[in-house]
């Protein structure tokens, strides 16, 4: 069965699944643990007007939460356990870590667009003046790079016995060295982008940044530090970091997630 499964760098289903599984739960203990009770910057209906009235509710529905996580853990550990004969292969141990990795920012960007964006029965952070600048923070940091870097891990994974593959560990390294600054460089062929200002930036110099570069406001948030901008005009975006942007680009942003926008 071994043979057959991981032949030529080829998993099973099952041993596949494990590892998204697994990285997808502890995702959510991640935030839960973290965000719902250590930090407790928000619980799991801390939106929904009914629920934050009793916290007795709010604790209910972060323990129905974290049963769910838990049921999704042990979804991964008996697939794991199913999956035991494929263990001794090669490069197993690097396939099930970028596995849980890809699950882990999965689970942060399935809950941005759906808890944050879709109900709204959330915020990361609801205590502040500007909530889109965390869960957009959050979304990148635990969400989108924990995904690519487990993404290239996998990529990157399988080689002859003639080379050598690079150590997990030393892998997730040169992977966040890269893809850090990587989701933070403008896009070079297109000019319709979102642009993220520091929280400490007003809107007047928000839009004073944008002129200066010879951007176009298409549209803004409610709080005017996230601005859709057109530089068909030939501008560098990279200079509105010397303005204060924290963030220009078109694909790491879910520009989708833009409430009450106005131009």
């Amino acid at each position: 069965m071994t043979d057959a499964t991981t032949r030529n760098g080829q998993f099973s289903g099952r041993f596949e699944w494990a590892g998204f599984a697994l990285g997808f739960g502890i995702g959510g203990f991640f935030d839960g643990i973290l965000l719902h009770q250590i930090l407790q910057w928000h619980h799991l209906l801390s939106g929904v007007e009914q629920a934050r009235q009793d916290i007795r509710v709010l604790i209910l529905w972060d323990g129905i939460f974290h049963v769910l996580m838990y049921v999704i853990a042990g979804i991964g550990l008996w697939l794991l356990w199913r999956a035991r004969k494929e263990f001794p292969a090669a490069g197993a141990d690097r396939r099930l870590f970028s596995n849980a990795l890809i699950g882990f920012g999965v689970w942060h960007i399935f809950d941005s667009f759906f808890s944050h964006w879709m109900l709204g029965i959330h915020r990361i952070r609801m205590d502040v003046d500007n909530p889109l600048f965390w869960d957009l923070l959050w979304f990148v940091v635990f969400g989108i790079v924990p995904a690519a870097i487990g993404w290239i891990m996998r990529r990157s994974g399988t080689s002859g016995r003639g080379g050598r593959a690079m150590s997990s560990p030393l892998a997730l390294v040169v992977a966040a060295i890269i893809a850090g600054p990587l989701s933070a460089l403008p896009p070079p062929d297109q000019t319709q982008m979102v642009v993220l200002f520091r929280p400490d930036i007003p809107e007047q110099q928000a839009i004073a940044a944008i002129v200066a570069v010879d951007g176009r406001m298409i549209g803004t948030d409610a709080s005017g530090q996230m601005w859709a901008v057109d530089m068909a005009l030939g501008g560098n975006p990279s200079e509105l970091y010397s303005y204060g942007a924290i963030l220009v680009s078109n694909a790491m942003l879910p520009i989708g997630c833009f409430n009450w926008i106005r131009a």
